[in-house]
């Protein structure tokens, strides 16, 4: 079980979990008009190393706002959506937005917890990390699907943070957590 706090701060940190982002997928032109698709997730956690945060805190709105360089903004910010463990391993968690997955069984004929399962919930398969939350945080046990990492405008979410923030994770859990990230981003790719 993770350990959070529910203390909420104007500023973007690593580990703030909010909820109802917005990614876009894409922008098209057609005869002139602009159609624009766009993916609202539920809940992402932001993993955005906080050195950088608060560099871009500090010189965008803080101490160093008259600074007259910004090369400390950030464009944007790297987050990545939380999932239902009950959906994730059904598979039909990217229903909505008309994509598949593989299914994760839970159990085997026997009714004993599968590998892969198990796996899972231990934080041993390197594209996933799973989180359980106590019962004061209302989050239901999720999974982070490392692929799925998306960036962010930094003032879109500064703008609704404060009406979509959930809670943040605590420093050691938000390393562990950043730690696997790097470790999958850094893996050696193999066809």
């Amino acid at each position: 079980m993770i350990k959070t706090k529910k203390t909420y701060q104007a500023k973007i940190k690593q580990g703030d979990l909010l909820k109802n982002i917005e990614f876009i997928e894409s922008i098209d032109e057609k005869d002139g008009n602009l159609e624009i698709r766009k993916i609202n997730f539920p809940l992402v956690i932001v993993l955005s190393q906080d050195c950088d945060l608060n560099q871009d805190h500090d010189f965008r709105y803080g101490k160093y706002k008259d600074n007259k360089t910004h090369d400390k903004y950030l464009i944007s910010v790297l987050v990545a959506p939380l999932y239902n463990i009950d959906h994730f391993t059904e598979g039909n968690h990217l229903e909505l937005i008309g994509r598949t997955a593989q299914m994760i069984p839970r159990f085997n004929k026997k009714r004993n917890p599968t590998t892969k399962y198990k796996n899972l919930l231990d934080n041993e398969i390197p594209r996933y990390h799973y989180l359980e939350f106590d019962e004061h945080v209302p989050i239901v046990p999720s999974v982070i699907d490392f692929k799925h990492y998306f960036t962010v405008n930094v003032e879109y979410l500064k703008k609704y943070k404060k009406q979509n923030f959930v809670c943040s994770v605590s420093n050691l859990y938000r390393e562990r957590i950043s730690q696997r990230f790097s470790y999958f981003l850094g893996r050696i790719g193999l066809p």
